[in-house]
């Protein structure tokens, strides 16, 4: 189901629960919600759409790709950039880094660790500060 983006930052700046298997419908809730504004925006925090569990989706590429309890693990190659974000107006200046490794739980809740570079890298560090309360 498609939900409303939410723009208090009050709410956006509360960090997230873990996120368990009775979760799995917000998670595709998210991903809904990602695809319908697929024009806009990259990716989306669980707490984009009003959950507060740490759940981030993200359009790879053009391929979705939807991570549960995500935690940066290594980083490499520290830049400044700046960036928007669909529950925000306007851009702010940031710190990302190039590439990230990333330890999460697939929808099996099957644990992966991986790699990401680029832009990828920067989504999944915007959703993942989202799921941590950060707001850029």
């Amino acid at each position: 189901m498609v939900r409303e983006i939410v723009h208090d930052p009050m709410f956006l700046q509360r960090k997230s629960e873990d996120a368990t298997q009775a979760d799995l419908q917000t998670a595709q809730d998210l991903l809904d919600t990602l695809r319908a504004n697929f024009d806009r925006c990259v990716g989306m925090a669980a707490n984009m759409i009003g959950v507060a569990k740490r759940i981030i989706a993200i359009n790879d590429n053009g391929k979705y790709l939807v991570m549960f309890n995500p935690e940066i693990i290594s980083k490499f190659g520290e830049f400044e950039t700046e960036e928007g974000c669909l529950s925000l107006d306007g851009e702010r200046k940031t710190v990302r880094y190039k590439t990230i490794k990333v330890k999460y739980f697939n929808e099996n809740f099957k644990q992966i660790k991986r790699s990401f570079s680029d832009f990828t890298a920067q989504i999944i560090q915007h959703e993942i500060d989202h799921c941590n309360g950060i707001l850029i």
